[in-house]
């Protein structure tokens, strides 16, 4: 397979477990590159009522890159407060320009501070490899997957070593953010929670990463039940929203400018393109090339609640009872050194939707409102410096998982 195309030609899998096998996976090609993006102070901002605002940066950095690497097959992961890209080299300078742009709107429209960052994976390979699986999720969507520590490894760097942070000044006008849309109402958990949950093996632990992972998910399967019963979308509780305030983030997005005029011009459009959604699905409509009628559905089926970056990650709805299972179950884990983890509750997931092509070309990000994802990982952090074990110190320990081999214990 050839370097830019490395992404498309994998093959999908078909079943998330399968993620959990480190033989699914694919070594990055050594010439691609990292790319990064976090919400700086992300805690206080959520503090002062800004979540809505921090997942719309990280999903507008993954939305700017799509758009300037069209028509290649990018691979992404959303982090709540931030996201991960990788790209061929000859896409690196289309992305860069793109991200800082997207820097400049996190000034500009949301007075908050954008962290980015691009690392070569010839710079951190191999003793931090980043290895790729992708698995289809629905006709129109693959799902990225990323194990080996490479990740995690850069994610550091461009906290610690200035040489991969991007600190030029960008152009908010040349960054193309069409497809990001915020339009649906909070997502409530239909049994009481929405549970944010991020795991990652310790290296000391003695487990492969994936087979732990493996574990953990069997476990939620017995608790919560098999397949999608804990899948935090249900289609009876997704609705459009046509309160302006809801498209309140987006307009701040993807308005022309700052400008209060283009932002209002924009809500008004938004506004009505939902009343027609709404009246379409309403009525079953196929119109456009879409079954408005089964649109609900193909969201639920496109949606990232559970991932693999180097950790578990995932957005679960379930009851109160079994939250207290799960976290009974990871804290017995944590207390053998073989994880940690954290979690965040809330009643309501937050969907941010990348909208390529309504027909098959939709992909909708998942997080828990409240802090979710970035809370989760606060008290994650929180707890590595409880096992004496810092984030620097997990990053550079995480490969030692990936060289156990076929000698390592499996749950």
């Amino acid at each position: 397979m050839s370097s830019d195309t490395f992404y498309a030609d994998l093959p999908p899998l078909k079943q998330f477990l399968e993620l959990a096998n480190p033989q699914n996976y694919v070594e990055a090609p050594n010439d691609w590159y990292v790319l990064i993006t976090d919400v700086v102070d992300s805690t206080q901002a959520i503090a002062r009522g800004q979540y809505k605002e921090v997942n719309v940066l990280g999903a507008s950095s993954i939305m700017a890159v799509l758009n300037a690497t069209a028509p290649l097959e990018i691979p992404f992961v959303f982090g709540g407060d931030g996201a991960l890209l990788l790209v061929p080299p000859g896409a690196v300078q289309a992305a860069r320009e793109a991200l800082l742009g997207v820097r400049a709107l996190a000034h500009e429209s949301f007075g908050l501070d954008l962290r980015v960052g691009i690392v070569p994976l010839a710079a951190i390979a191999p003793q931090h490899p980043v290895r790729v699986a992708k698995i289809r999720l629905s006709p129109s969507y693959c799902q990225a997957s990323f194990i080996g520590g490479g990740l995690t490894y850069a994610t550091e760097l461009i906290k610690t070593d200035s040489t991969y942070r991007l600190d030029a000044p960008g152009d908010r006008s040349t960054t193309n953010l069409a497809g990001l849309e915020c339009r649906w109402q909070d997502i409530p958990s239909l049994r009481g929670h929405t549970l944010s949950l991020i795991v990652a093996a310790l290296p000391s632990g003695g487990y492969v990463n994936e087979y732990l992972y493996r574990e953990v998910l069997e476990i939620i399967g017995k608790i919560y039940g098999e397949g999608e019963s804990y899948h935090p979308v249900a289609p009876s509780a997704l609705n459009l929203s046509i309160n302006p305030r809801r498209v309140r983030a987006e307009a701040k997005a993807r308005a022309k400018s700052a400008k209060w005029g283009d932002r209002v011009a924009y809500t008004a459009r938004a506004y009505l393109e939902s009343l027609l959604g709404l009246g379409l699905m309403r009525f079953d409509v196929e119109a456009g090339g879409v079954d408005w009628g089964r649109y609900k559905a193909s969201v639920r089926a496109a949606s990232d609640y559970q991932k693999i970056d180097d950790m578990l990650r995932m957005v679960i709805a379930g009851s109160p009872a079994q939250t207290d299972q799960i976290v009974a179950y990871l804290e017995s884990r944590l207390a053998l050194g073989h994880l940690v983890y954290g979690v965040h509750v809330s009643d309501r997931a937050l969907m941010t939707c990348l909208i390529m092509d309504r027909r098959d070309r939709h992909f909708h990000l998942i997080d828990g409102a409240d802090g979710g994802y970035a809370l989760a990982a606060q008290q994650l952090k929180a707890r590595l410096q409880g096992k004496a074990q810092n984030w620097q110190a997990y990053s550079r320990l995480a490969r030692r998982r990936q060289q156990l081999g076929r000698g390592a214990r499996q749950p």
